[in-house]
């Protein structure tokens, strides 16, 4: 089983990534990364879920529609690096999470109740803004999302804001957040 970052980010000079390989690095660990904006990553669409609904039914969980699921389920540790962008994050990143929930293989329903199947034992969430990260409706809908529905009880969020603010050095709030112990 190998460890999991999703790269959400896609400016090249990504205070996000700068801060996820910073914590990557001080946790050790060695992580197989899906870059979201490299991938062919497609929302969900009437088509797709058709498909995607008649692989299941037929238990054909084989085909290549369910790379990301399978990937997301095996991980030991999963670090999603994501900027704060309109109080959430890259759509990319929802897409990528639509074709991730995938039951049977992400989740499955035990007496009508979501039972996640991940094997993940922690999940890691990093974020940069700008300003002020005042209401964090990104990490919030993925702590929600792997909790309620994957079964990865153990989130933590790292950030850096403020980071665009006059008279704030950017490079000092990137140090900053790159101190806060790692666990």
């Amino acid at each position: 089983m190998a460890n999991l970052f999703i790269n959400a980010c896609v400016r090249e000079e990504s205070r996000t990534i700068v801060l996820a390989k910073d914590i990557m690095k001080k946790l050790n660990l060695e992580c197989v990364e899906v870059n979201l904006e490299k991938e062919n990553i497609q929302p969900l669409t009437s088509k797709t879920l058709k498909h995607r609904e008649e692989l299941i039914s037929k238990n054909n969980l084989s085909d290549d529609t369910f790379k990301f699921a399978k990937q997301f389920a095996e991980a030991e540790t999963i670090v999603i690096a994501a900027p704060y962008w309109d109080l959430s994050f890259p759509a990319l990143l929802k897409a990528y999470l639509e074709n991730v929930c995938v039951l049977g293989i992400t989740f499955d329903y035990e007496n009508d109740i979501p039972k996640g199947l991940c094997k993940a034992k922690k999940l890691i969430y990093v974020t940069t803004a700008g300003g002020k990260i005042f209401a964090d409706f990104g990490y919030g809908y993925v702590k929600a999302l792997v909790n309620s529905l994957l079964g990865i009880q153990d989130t933590v969020c790292f950030k850096a804001e403020n980071m665009d603010v006059e008279n704030i050095s950017k490079d000092e709030v990137l140090d900053k957040a790159k101190i806060i112990e790692v666990k």
